[in-house]
């Protein structure tokens, strides 16, 4: 059966909460196999008969509103599509980032239009590199003190999720 690796968007912050054995429990209760979570920020490895990746992130997300109440917008990746991701990272900045490279993960590749409006948010040590279904923030100032927000990202994107780049690489050697 194929794998399929979801990135939950916005739990575990205010009254959105979606604690890891909940989460395994509803994704164990609806007949997914192999069922795994990684940290508390929405990271779940599932098994499936279902191969189309828009489908299972359909049936997570249908899944989640019922199990919690509010919508959950899912990020679904094969094994195969975040390991490329995860490589292709280490390609996309001209030089390291001084502070740190976060990746926001996108439900459908951007566009050229949203490739240009993610791009166009860069500022003064915060620079918007927008590959496929990759936007990566690189930083060369303290996370802390960025100015761009996922809110304004979204605008130029669509619904996005965040992850460190350093995240995305154990998962990566975990899952994939």
């Amino acid at each position: 059966m194929p794998t399929h690796i979801g990135f939950l968007r916005a739990v575990n912050i205010g009254k959105r909460q979606y604690k890891t054995a909940d989460l395994r429990a509803a994704l164990t209760g609806a007949g997914y196999d192999d069922v795994d979570t990684y940290i508390q920020t929405g990271n779940v490895r599932i098994t499936t008969p279902l191969r189309s990746r828009a489908k299972v992130q359909d049936e997570l997300e249908a899944l989640f509103l019922a199990d919690r109440g509010f919508e959950v917008p899912t990020m679904v990746f094969t094994p195969a599509e975040l390991r490329t991701l995860v490589e292709e990272a280490s390609e996309v900045p001209e030089k390291k980032p001084e502070y740190a490279h976060y990746v926001s993960l996108l439900q459908q590749p951007a566009t050229a239009a949203q490739a240009a409006a993610g791009a166009a948010l860069s500022l003064p040590g915060e620079t918007v590199v927008v590959h496929g279904r990759a936007v990566h923030l690189l930083y060369d100032i303290p996370y802390g003190q960025a100015k761009l927000s996922n809110p304004k990202l979204e605008k130029a994107v669509g619904p996005a999720t965040n992850r460190s780049l350093k995240v995305l690489t154990e998962i990566v050697d975990r899952w994939c």
